[in-house]
């Protein structure tokens, strides 16, 4: 009986994807739901009254009491059959809110669990702000808005009125009298959201303290863009017509138009997302506010008591302590990763983290998630940012020199579903031409099928001898092989992808002979790199073994 062909014979190349094209599968990542727009609630202005009670709490530093009454007011009604506007504040309150959630006087130095609690409280405002209203209705584009302390502070002015006259006007504006809503706010110390994008990486391998708020913060604000560019490509779906595209009025689109040459400013996004706290890392992406990392120090009561000598109550003061605090004092200010080293974590009974050099599983989500909206945005909006080409060669820039564990981790197919399976294959694909062996036909279609899998990549090894080159070649073509299996199918093809399969195996192990150098270059004398060849190698196997099984129940 012939080999079943499969139900899809084709990845589709993100090139032929026509930028004018309004597909919601395309025009989103996979893994993000689409809503539909009638959902998000409406909304109302607060009321003047009610503005003048936040103005009082915020102005006054009473965060908690503010917090509460705009989660209320957010909150009432959804519990009701008749749906009823939800109730919001100025763009200004908004723009303080998010600064109250990663501010280090509200979290890593917060001297009570008071300022502790409104930084916990503002954070989960503003994700039952884009829960329930959404960040076009929610207006949050003007709200997490970049601007000077002279930009802050003007379209934070604000009108009083006098005597009887407490009615609000259209020039009744809302600057709030605090120094962490004008020249405090994050929105005014930070250059751009790449400036906050590359300090937070950062802190992700220097500073886990502050990690710890910036990851979150981070990871509501990449939700945040997320969610506004699948609203916008909703609306364009739903009026193609028009020649105003509202995916220009993005906020992404907003983050990327930086003041910059284009050029420049592709780069230095990129950088900002690669960001790796190096010294030329944080020289470029410093810290957001002046001595940001250094932590609360204990009072001196606590310092007393700890210091006391009760041997009866097992304390034994300073005595136990003097030994530990000078190493714990220099690791605190050591990348995690020198921390591990010096505690011995690398030690050949302990299985490296290969996350570390990105700074954990989380900063590479955040990174791969970025990259993905970028590659989406370049799909849609090519004159609005930058060709997809141009893209995709920065792309190949960042990953193509690092140490085989950081490769794998971007490259992998897990990595990958934070694509759209399009672009997934188009970047592997790139990242794989610039590796294999001239000798290796190119494909021809951009578009990926496995017939110029088996054809062009699959049975070649590298362009060098060098055994890491030939290892990122195995895992390019593993990882081109899991996404045809995913979306498409593979067919045993009466054994001829087995035997590409086996051929390149061969080939790559065979010329594979020299260790690498430079900053892919791993320890020892390419050993550990062979077993990463190796590994891949058995992964495709038990792959096509998979594959041979299946066709056999279909046949039976």
């Amino acid at each position: 009986m012939p080999s079943p062909a499969p139900s899809q014979d084709a990845i589709r190349s993100v090139y032929s994807i026509d930028s004018s094209e309004t597909s919601s599968s395309a025009s989103t990542r996979p893994s993000i739901q689409l809503q539909p727009l009638p959902a998000w609630r409406a909304v109302k202005l607060l009321p003047y009254e009610l503005r003048e009670h936040c103005f009082i709490y915020f102005g006054e530093s009473l965060y908690i009491p503010a917090l509460n009454l705009l989660s209320t007011l957010l909150t009432s009604g959804t519990a009701s059959t008749i749906s009823t506007p939800a109730l919001l504040p100025p763009s200004q309150h908004l723009a303080l809110v998010a600064t109250l959630a990663v501010h280090p006087s509200l979290t890593t130095r917060a001297q009570s669990d008071d300022r502790l609690q409104a930084s916990n409280l503002a954070l989960e405002y503003l994700r039952l702000l884009l829960d329930l209203v959404g960040p076009i209705n929610g207006n949050l584009g003007e709200a997490f808005a970049f601007s000077t302390v002279e930009t802050s502070s003007r379209r934070g002015a604000r009108r009083r009125t006098t005597g009887d006259d407490l009615s609000p006007t259209k020039d009744d504006l809302d600057r709030i009298d605090s120094e962490l809503a004008n020249a405090g706010s994050v929105w005014v110390r930070a250059q751009d959201f790449w400036h906050i994008t590359g300090w937070a990486f950062n802190c992700s391998l220097l500073h886990e303290k502050r990690w710890e708020i910036w990851q979150l913060w981070l990871q509501y604000m990449v939700d945040v863009l997320d969610t506004d560019w699948t609203l916008r490509a909703q609306m364009r779906m739903e009026d193609s017509d028009n020649e105003q595209d509202p995916r220009e009025r993005s906020l992404i689109v907003q983050y990327l138009n930086g003041g910059d040459t284009p050029a420049r400013q592709e780069r230095r996004i990129l950088r900002a997302i690669f960001a790796d706290g190096t010294l030329k890392s944080t020289a470029e992406f410093p810290e957001i506010w002046r001595n940001e990392t250094k932590e609360r120090k204990k009072d001196a009561d606590n310092k007393k008591a700890e210091s006391r000598l009760d041997i009866e109550a097992d304390n034994w003061g300073l005595y136990m302590s003097n030994s530990s605090s000078s190493s714990e004092l220099v690791d605190a200010h050591r990348p995690r990763s020198s921390v591990a080293a010096a505690s011995g974590t690398d030690s050949p009974t302990t299985l490296p983290d290969v996350t570390a050099p990105f700074g954990g599983p989380q900063s590479i989500v955040l990174r791969l998630r970025l990259l993905s909206l970028l590659s989406t945005v370049s799909v849609f909006l090519p004159n609005t940012f930058t060709p997809l080409s141009t893209l995709y060669n920065l792309y190949l820039e960042h990953i193509r020199p690092l140490p085989l564990p950081s490769f794998f981790i971007l490259i992998s197919p897990s990595s990958m579903k934070h694509f759209h399976q399009s672009a997934a294959s188009s970047i592997t694909q790139i990242i794989l031409r610039s590796l294999i062996a001239s000798s290796a036909p190119p494909p021809q279609t951009d578009d990926l099928t496995q017939k110029d899998l088996e054809r062009c990549y699959l049975p070649y090894p590298a362009n060098t001898g060098s055994i890491s080159d030939n290892t990122k070649a195995s895992l390019c073509v593993e990882t081109l092989l899991r996404l045809l299996q995913t979306h498409c199918g593979l067919y045993w093809n009466h054994g001829h992808l087995q035997e590409a399969v086996e051929k390149g195996i061969a080939a790559r192990e065979q010329k594979a002979k020299k260790a690498g150098k430079g900053r892919g270059k791993m320890k020892g004398n390419g050993e550990e790199e062979r077993i990463w060849l190796r590994a891949s190698a058995n992964r495709m196997r038990g792959l096509l073994e998979l594959v041979k099984y299946q066709e056999q129940r279909q046949d039976e």
